[in-house]
């Protein structure tokens, strides 16, 4: 499993012009789900996205939590995290997994946030979405279950 943080100070995810996720300052967090992940790769993201210290302190130190400072989570699934690009112009997506499984884990990272405290709003699993987000900092971090 694969995700993308940004730090934000608000996020919001519309689909068919109908906003179905918004949050203030917190995490932007695009999920994505290759053929070998397992619950354990999920948990273990959603362990690292919640403790992740990426909000600064008073002296502008990178020290504080989402928890911390009492921060949301918009989790959005994205299969082009597993895209191809090193043949061709066209992306492969060959590496993401089926949607009954990808769908099953992001459901699983989803739940473990919240099960930490966090408001996790999400956007909707395998629709056309358009994410926007005011990125802060701007601060973006990549986090790969596998490359741990």
């Amino acid at each position: 499993m694969k995700v993308v943080i940004q730090r934000c100070k608000n996020a919001q995810v519309t689909v068919n012009e109908e906003v179905v996720g918004t949050i203030g300052e917190g995490l932007m967090v695009l999920v994505g789900v290759t053929h070998e992940d397992e619950e354990k790769d999920a948990k273990y993201l959603a362990d690292k996205v919640a403790g992740l210290r990426i909000f600064e302190d008073d002296d502008e130190k990178m020290n504080f939590s989402v928890l911390d400072v009492g921060g949301a989570i918009l989790s959005v699934s994205q299969f082009t995290l597993y895209g191809d690009c090193r043949k061709g112009k066209r992306p492969n997506f060959m590496a993401a997994a089926r949607p009954e499984q990808a769908e099953k884990l992001y459901e699983c990272f989803n739940t473990e946030l919240a099960s930490k405290g966090l408001q996790v709003e999400t956007g909707v699993f395998g629709a056309m979405m358009d994410v926007s987000l005011t990125n802060s900092g701007p601060v973006t971090i990549i986090i790969d279950s596998r490359n741990p």
